[in-house]
């Protein structure tokens, strides 16, 4: 059923009070096909979304969204160390997490407690605590919006990035994610090296699949706000990469300054700790402000419109600008 002048308060975490014209709930490609050779919404503008918890509605939408109920899992292969796993784009993603590790599944454990569903996952390219999807997805079926075929790419076709892939920007609008199959392993692929990741692990009794799950969750629950008390898209900013010299530079100048190598040559530096440098972590303007715990996340404390948000981004994203010379580039996308 299509829902008219649907409120997205509840769609979307930052809670922004908005509308869409229209919101359609799919169980199937064949709902998602028809929905779209309807005329009625033919010439609309229509986005799909997840979760809504990468997004930031600037005003009410003009168009259809469209949200995925495709909600199976499906064991497609298996072998002695490893098993592939098909995934309807409406999972929600953490259950999905939770699903593999309670099956002895590794290769997700570490992006546990991440909103949104496994719809997205391909598109952002998801990741937390050392670990990417990328990694593990084998290959991803999405709706060509154009021929109304449903076509498969590889993880090679995907083109992923840090936090980007071929859907995110040539593909952007043009498909639809509809399943998403990830190779996973029989056998733990330990990667817990990150933070103090690997003392929380070993304080529960060693590394195995639950200990790191509990342990990340536990993590995300100290330093990130839960949307369903506090206005959040989780990261509002990606980690920048810059030149290894004005890496060093900065590194002489600010001897704390956190960053990690890339192959590429160039140096991934903390943008919360950029931001934290600046004086913004636990900062407020006009309605909106920087959580208090962890600067990366910007959050609607219960009366911010996206002009407020917007604004707040813009001020450090100068202020990053002036004092280190980094840009920084939202994460979150403006809708």
């Amino acid at each position: 059923m299509v829902l008219e002048n649907c409120s997205l308060k509840d769609r979307h975490t930052f809670h922004m009070d908005v509308k869409t014209h229209y919101w359609f709930d799919f169980d199937n490609v064949e709902e998602l096909s028809r929905i779209l050779s309807d005329q009625k919404y033919k010439g609309l503008p229509l986005l799909a979304v997840g979760g809504g918890s990468n997004l930031l509605f600037t005003r009410d939408y003009p168009g259809l969204l469209l949200h995925s109920k495709i909600n199976t899992i499906e064991l497609v292969q298996e072998d002695d160390r490893t098993v592939l796993v098909k995934a309807g784009s409406g999972v929600v993603w953490d259950d999905f997490v939770a699903y593999a590790v309670e099956k002895g599944w590794s290769g997700m454990e570490n992006l546990s407690g991440i909103p949104g569903e496994v719809g997205a996952s391909p598109v952002q390219n998801i990741g937390a605590y050392g670990s990417e999807v990328r990694d593990t997805i084998e290959s991803v079926e999405a709706l060509n919006l154009e021929t109304m075929q449903l076509e498969q790419f590889s993880n090679d076709d995907c083109q992923f990035g840090y936090r980007n892939s071929i859907f995110k920007n040539r593909l952007k609008n043009r498909f639809i994610v509809c399943y998403v199959t990830y190779r996973l392993s029989k056998e733990l692929v330990e990667n817990i090296q990150y933070g103090d990741l690997v003392v929380r692990v070993q304080e529960k009794g060693g590394v195995n699949l639950p200990n790191i799950r509990q342990s990340i969750l536990e993590i995300r629950a100290e330093k990130l706000p839960d949307h369903l008390q506090t206005g959040n898209a989780g990261s509002f900013f990606m980690n920048p990469e810059i030149p290894a010299d004005q890496y060093q530079a900065l590194k002489k100048k600010y001897p704390l300054m956190p960053g990690w190598p890339l192959e590429n040559g160039r140096v991934k530096v903390s943008a919360a700790w950029c931001i934290d440098q600046a004086g913004w972590k636990g900062k407020s303007l006009g309605n909106a402000a920087v959580h208090h715990r962890q600067a990366l996340v910007l959050i609607n404390p219960g009366q911010a419109n996206a002009a407020d948000v917007i604004a707040l981004s813009d001020r450090i994203i100068h202020d990053i600008s002036s004092l280190f010379g980094i840009n920084l580039h939202p994460e979150v996308l403006f809708i």
